[in-house]
């Protein structure tokens, strides 16, 4: 297991493979294990919640998550070819932040419930219905898989000014 660099919205390269749409995964195997192990090694070290492999430079339908509050035993998930098979008529606004946009949160409105299906760690098919937080983080990292940041939602203005932020963190971390 390892911790791969993480993807940031600041440098026109890293933004060209974080709009890139991801592909379908057509096995469930070891190679694929490996790089969701190395996933979770990377989420739990930024620290973050979700990320998806698009993240960390692989284009492929692959999204780990662990939604366990601090002082919980981690529960970690595993998502392989997810997709939203329903969404609710009714939204609601949460404040999110992504490890590909450090340090930027802000408000996107979104569906409060969902029906996804995905193959799990085994490669087992799953169907499941999400709300609350759950529903929330899996729609943002399924958003990564089609090539979309959680800044995309906002305002120009806003994602200009959240941009211009990680730039900023970025060169900080660069100089420290």
């Amino acid at each position: 297991m390892a911790i791969r660099r993480i993807l940031t919205c600041d440098t026109p390269a890293d933004t060209a493979v974080l709009k890139t749409i991801s592909r379908p995964v057509e096995a469930v195997d070891d190679a694929l294990r490996a790089l969701m192990d190395d996933m979770l090694d990377t989420m739990y070290d930024a620290p973050g919640i979700g990320l998806a492999a698009v993240q960390i430079g692989e284009p492929v339908r692959v999204i780990v998550m662990d939604l366990a509050r601090e002082g919980e035993d981690p529960q970690p998930r595993h998502f392989v070819n997810p997709e939203i098979t329903w969404r609710s008529e009714e939204v609601g606004v949460y404040e999110e932040g992504c490890l590909s946009v450090p340090e930027y949160f802000d408000e996107v409105e979104r569906p409060v419930r969902v029906r996804l299906t995905y193959l799990d760690y085994d490669g087992k098919p799953v169907e499941e219905e999400a709300d609350g937080l759950f529903a929330t983080c899996i729609q943002h990292e399924m958003d990564h898989l089609e090539g979309v940041l959680f800044i995309d939602h906002l305002s120009r203005l806003r994602r200009d000014r959240a941009v211009t932020k990680v730039k900023k963190v970025m060169r900080a971390k660069a100089a420290a």
